[in-house]
């Protein structure tokens, strides 16, 4: 769907940008591309670019204005062209000491002054104890803008302590990061040339602030340790500092270098890299040293970077790396201490389980900061502050990359760390049966060839753990051995999703091959002896739901008599259970609560009965009031559980129930055709990309895969197949819903 360019409203971007080669320039293109990708039909995204006449660039066609900072006339007429724009809501301004010079500080403050649209301003650098004459110009600024933005609380402690602003008036939104695909180090290392070296690195513009000759001077202790060690300096000489300079700093380290007979352990790679390639060096260094010597250096990027990588840091303790590591995700050593930062990487190089805790750690950190994160809270703001802007988030793109480095041979593998499949965790047929599903939901959609190759592995899979009375193991270890797991953990639900999956697949028979669908009726067939011995409430509900897919495959007596059995046993618990105020099956809600009521839907649907039409109605109508709360879902957390009579726990929130509720409201939206159904499959949908209680992601657009829960104060960043299964089911489900509601809206209009 193409955006009304002459209605959306616009939010303007004053910064430095691309080709011109600076952090704020990336910061900001990094952001653009953040703020496009998940909010694209929300509003227009343009640039006006900051340049000199030291910095003149051809630019893309986003540029719609070109501020010259050396000419007072420009920041006149740029000011005029920006106000005639009636479709600008908000003006962001990207600020840099560097950027604004003391000599044209007037007409900067003329120029915000000008404006007449909401303003937003980002410090990227925050000086503490200011003169009076630095305080004032911040004052003057701060009084002129709607919003100013800080990228760590030690930068907004500073504004309101030592400059007397507002917290108010202040957000603090981090420096965003990418997310990367954490590959295999070893393999990163060969592709670069460096197999079998310990590399340590550092990125970034190059100039004399960077103190690189710290890290060389802190080399001879090292190699005495360490000799197979490379330190790579990643980075062309910072362009401003080329032109007054030129190449006199990176001379002088490669003088320095061979003088001390260094230049086996020292590479320099003098480019500025393209991002993939960057990133790849990043996730292959074993640690990353920060040795910035500018104390007031507010946030760095490139650390920012380092730490999304993946890579265990030492840094000097500028307030941004004080704020990340915080004694336990990295090392801090003094400003320019050789010494010190000999003695943090030969103690890191030393102890793997270390490295490997700071890496985590920081990952874990760091989290909030991602890119489609900061989009968010920026996007946040942006409708807070202009009264035209109304968001609403992009549906990411299907992705089956993870699911299909998770299955192997026997099937799709339990856990992973991060985005790494753990093997050792094993197989479970709860996640082969829902990946079943969910890749016969995909091959559906798509008709692509190879979801046949994965289908054939997970219906093979449930074969396997077949019994001779038609019921199910569970769990097989990384051998593809049963594992004692299955005698001392009650199987029904387990049982009861192998033949949701199923029947689901014989519902889709047509669509498959013949030897799938006849393997899948004789698994299933072999099963219905042990269905009517099923007590659990929610195994007889995926029961239900599974032998309602098989009764739209071939309609059978059988079937809709076990059918019928079961539903009565849900209603048993219904009647024995519910009351006013809390009509449910069981006096707690616990996991997977709405496949209840979405099986005693199906229920009505097989049989007619209206008993069971009507009690699915009242018992998701109920589960509904307990998770959405205005414009969010918030599901009933692991934490507890949310029992009769008591108040819910706070957090612990799974994708696996978020995404069932959403097949049930795609259930109940067929057959009541009720539009808030598909209002509350939008809400719930957004739980994944942001709109929880923490504002972060939940899904990994980078990976395919989705994070395994939403606690209090962060997410746990293993990616498992139980969620990044059921997160697909989900978005398969959503796909094309916002098209129905909003074609429904207009014949209700």
């Amino acid at each position: 769907m193409k955006i009304n360019q002459h209605n959306t409203p616009s939010v303007l971007f004053v910064t430095t940008f691309p080709p011109r080669e600076c952090g704020i320039a990336t910061y900001s293109d990094d952001l653009i591309k953040a703020l496009r990708n998940k909010f694209g039909q929300s509003f227009l995204l343009s640039v006006c670019a900051l340049e000199s006449e030291q910095e003149v660039h051809s630019y893309p066609d986003e540029v719609r204005y070109v501020l010259n900072t050396s000419d007072s006339t420009s920041f006149v007429q740029v000011s005029g062209e920006i106000n005639r724009d009636e479709n600008i809501q908000i003006v962001m301004i990207q600020h840099e000491y560097g950027l604004f010079d003391a000599e044209h500080d007037p007409d900067f403050l003329l120029f915000l002054r000008n404006i007449e649209k909401t303003i937003i301003l980002t410090f990227h650098t925050v000086l503490p104890r200011p003169d009076i004459l630095q305080r004032l110009r911040v004052i003057k600024i701060a009084e002129l803008c709607a919003q100013i933005v800080v990228m760590t609380q030690n930068s907004a402690d500073i504004l309101v302590k030592d400059y007397g602003l507002n917290y108010s008036t202040i957000s603090v939104i981090p420096h965003g990061v990418h997310l990367v695909p954490y590959s295999d180090k070893k393999s990163l290392k060969s592709k670069y040339g460096v197999d079998g070296r310990t590399i340590l690195s550092t990125f970034g513009l190059i100039s004399s602030g960077k103190s690189i000759e710290t890290t060389i001077d802190a080399l001879p202790s090292i190699v005495n340790n360490h000799p197979d060690v490379l330190f790579l300096v990643i980075g062309k000489t910072h362009p401003t500092v080329a032109k007054h300079e030129g190449e006199i700093y990176r001379t002088t380290l490669e003088k320095k270098v061979k003088s001390m007979n260094l230049d086996h352990y020292v590479k320099f790679i003098n480019a500025y890299l393209p991002l993939d390639e960057l990133l790849e060096y990043l996730q292959m260094t074993d640690i990353y040293l920060f040795t910035s010597k500018d104390h007031n250096q507010a946030v760095s990027g490139t650390f920012s970077y380092a730490v999304s990588c993946g890579c265990p840091i030492i840094s000097t303790p500028i307030p941004h790396a004080r704020e990340v590591l915080n004694n336990d995700a990295g090392l801090l050593v003094d400003f320019e201490n050789s010494v010190q930062l000999a003695e943090g990487v030969n103690l890191l190089l030393t102890d793997e389980s270390l490295r490997a805790s700071y890496s985590y750690n920081g990952l874990q950190r760091i989290e909030s900061s991602v890119w489609e994160n900061v989009a968010l809270t920026y996007a946040s703001l942006f409708q807070l502050l202009s009264g035209k802007i109304q968001l609403k988030l992009e549906l990411p793109e299907i992705k089956l990359k993870h699911i299909q480095e998770m299955t192997d041979e026997v099937g799709i593998i339990q856990f992973a760390k991060i985005n790494k499949p753990d093997i050792s965790s094993g197989y479970t047929i709860d996640d082969n049966a829902r990946a079943l599903a969910a890749l016969i939901m995909h091959y559906k959609k798509t008709k692509d060839a190879e979801d046949l190759r994965y289908i054939r592995i997970y219906l093979k899979f449930i074969a396997s753990c077949q019994q001779q009375d038609g019921a199910f193991l569970n769990y097989v270890d990384e051998n593809g051995d049963f594992t004692d797991q299955n005698q001392q953990v009650n199987l029904e639900d387990s049982n009861g999703r192998t033949i949701w999956a199923l029947g689901f697949l014989l519902s889709e028979s047509d669509l498959l091959p013949g030897e799938v669908s006849m393997m899948a009726e004789r698994i299933i067939r072999q099963a219905l002896q042990i269905v009517d011995s099923l007590c659990s409430p929610r195994a007889i509900s995926f029961a239900i739901k599974g032998l309602y897919y098989f009764h739209t495959y071939k309609k059978s007596d059988l079937v809709r008599n076990l059918v019928t059995v079961l539903t009565e046993r849900l209603m048993v618990s219904y009647r024995h259970e519910g009351e006013l105020g809390w009509e449910w099956f069981e006096s707690y809600l616990t996991y997977g609560n709405s496949m209840l009521p979405d099986a005693m839907l199906c229920a009505y649907k097989l049989t007619g009965n209206p008993i069971y039409k009507e009690t699915a109605q009242v018992t998701f109508s109920f589960l509904i009031s307990q998770t959405f709360q205005g414009n969010s879902i918030k599901v009933v957390s692991n934490q507890g559980w949310l029992q009769k009579g008591k108040k819910a726990a706070a957090f612990g929130e799974q994708p696996i129930d978020v995404a069932y509720t959403i097949l049930a409201l795609d259930n109940f939206y067929t057959v009541f055709k009720d539009i808030e159904y598909l209002n509350k499959m939008h809400i719930a949908f957004e739980w994944f990309l942001g709109n929880n209680h923490l504002n972060q992601i939940i899904y990994n657009p980078c990976t395919g895969g989705c994070y395994d829960g939403l606690e209090e104060e962060r997410v746990n960043l293993n990616q498992g197949a139980e969620s990044t299964v059921t997160y697909l089911m989900a978005r398969l489900t959503v796909e094309g819903y916002r098209e129905k509601k909003q074609a429904l809206q207009v014949l209700a209009v």
